[in-house]
């Protein structure tokens, strides 16, 4: 009699233990929910207590939300990356020897298509120091929030760069600006763009000047400001991927900027050359990082 109570005893704890567990699950799960139903509210108040000055609308943190700022991320590398090169032919530059430089051994199926190395050379700069959470921007004594950083997101979005910056050069918007023109615009480029490096000494020294190449570079500043704050919105946290030049191509996870390559005749199988864009994870999600794949011939 004593062993079968002992039995059901051990029994009764077990299902104690699975429903405590199953209720800390749920008090999990519900934390989250109320997180993001938080900030969807402060996006809904952003909006409802600025419609009438600065046109906002309400917006909702979803993965739908995420997509469109990658795609205008992706967009603003590749719109900058055309004036940078515009700007190097009428320099003077020898395109091929520059590409070559920035990603050497990289086969490319036309000459044409060169340009991606410029593109993977503005990204690498832009992208560097995205998984930290102050995108590797010395800071004193800050700390974030969720709702810090989507506020951050719903401020700028409606704003222009340049705007934003006369208000408070010296924000962390600000900082990030200078020090990522810095990295992604060479000296001897500049030097050879406008014959001296009077703009690059001036953002050095805390400026952010109103020409119309630095207004150029901060339309692309902006757009990876906007997705690194809305990649912290999320909870958990969106995370990027990087791919490494010589990884195996991967449909699940890659996508080709140019569609109409097929293999050389070897068989091994297709690499990649360049990272172009990375990618992303959300919520058991991938969007999918943007790649060229070298040794390979156009199908024409």
């Amino acid at each position: 009699m004593v062993k079968k109570f002992q039995s059901e005893i051990q029994n009764k704890d077990s299902e104690i233990r699975q429903l405590q567990q199953q209720i800390d699950e749920a008090n999990q799960k519900r934390v989250k929910l109320e997180k993001n139903i938080k900030l969807r509210g402060l996006s809904m108040k952003e909006s409802e207590g600025s419609v009438e000055e600065n046109g906002f609308f309400p917006v909702d943190l979803t993965p739908e939300l995420l997509i469109s700022v990658v795609e205008s991320a992706f967009k603003a590398i590749r719109d900058f990356s055309k004036p940078l090169i515009n700007m190097m032919k009428a320099a003077g530059w020898d395109l091929d020897a520059a590409a070559d430089s920035i990603e050497p051994n990289v086969v490319y199926a036309k000459r044409a298509h060169k340009k991606y190395a410029f593109e993977s050379h503005i990204c690498q700069g832009m992208f560097s120091g995205f998984q930290q959470e102050n995108f590797s921007i010395k800071l004193d004594n800050l700390t974030f929030t969720k709702e810090s950083f989507f506020h951050q997101y719903l401020t700028l979005r409606e704003m222009d760069p340049l705007d934003m910056l006369g208000q408070n050069p010296d924000s962390i918007f600000g900082k990030f600006c200078r020090s990522k023109y810095l990295v992604v615009v060479h000296p001897k480029m500049e030097a050879s763009f406008f014959g001296n490096l009077d703009q690059r000494n001036y953002v050095i020294g805390g400026g952010h000047p109103r020409t119309p190449f630095y207004q150029a570079f901060l339309k692309l500043a902006k757009s990876i400001w906007l997705l690194h704050r809305l990649a912290y919105s999320f909870d958990p946290n969106v995370k990027a991927f990087l791919v490494k030049r010589g990884s195996a191509f991967s449909e699940v996870y890659m996508e080709s900027v140019v569609k109409n390559l097929i293999m050389d005749g070897t068989d091994q199988k297709p690499k990649v050359g360049l990272m172009i864009m990375p990618g992303f994870w959300i919520a058991g999600s991938v969007i999918q990082s943007r790649v060229y794949l070298s040794r390979m011939k156009v199908n024409e």
